[in-house]
């Protein structure tokens, strides 16, 4: 399952982020929000977040205006490897290097085009695994300081 979410600038991106799934038949959970009124984004980060974490969710999608809160707030919780990615070679590279669980998209930076192909980017994109483990094991470590 996708965990999805997003504060009120990111709203418009998620509904073509869902609709996109929806039409593929990928199953996904929307935590919101649902509209465009303004919302505060940790919190929805958060829930999005903990979903990943808990293994409820295999990876996640968030949106806010720039992107940059919602990834500064998901990489808080322990076990996020949250991406901010401006295009699909930023999200292939999450995938493959970095093994990035949740991504994350600027709704007021990217076209609603370029946020579709950077979600299908991401989600079928698989991690080199290899030398990439040893980096990926240091940055769990840092979860510990």
């Amino acid at each position: 399952m996708i965990a999805i979410g997003c504060d009120h600038g990111g709203f418009e991106i998620k509904e073509k982020i869902r609709i996109y799934l929806e039409n593929n038949h990928i199953i996904f959970k929307d935590f919101g929000t649902n509209g465009t009124a303004s919302v505060d984004y940790p919190e929805f980060a958060k829930k999005v977040s903990e979903s990943v974490s808990s293994g409820e969710s295999k990876f996640g999608i968030l949106i806010c205006g720039t992107g940059i809160g919602v990834s500064i707030a998901a990489n808080k919780i322990k076990g996020i490897r949250a991406a901010l990615c401006h295009n699909v070679h930023y999200a292939q590279m999450a995938k493959k290097h970095n093994d990035a669980n949740i991504l994350c998209l600027g709704g007021r930076e990217i076209t609603d085009k370029e946020a579709i192909d950077i979600v299908n980017a991401f989600l079928n994109t698989k991690f080199e695994s290899g030398r990439h483990e040893k980096r990926i094991s240091q940055i769990s470590e840092l979860e510990k300081m």
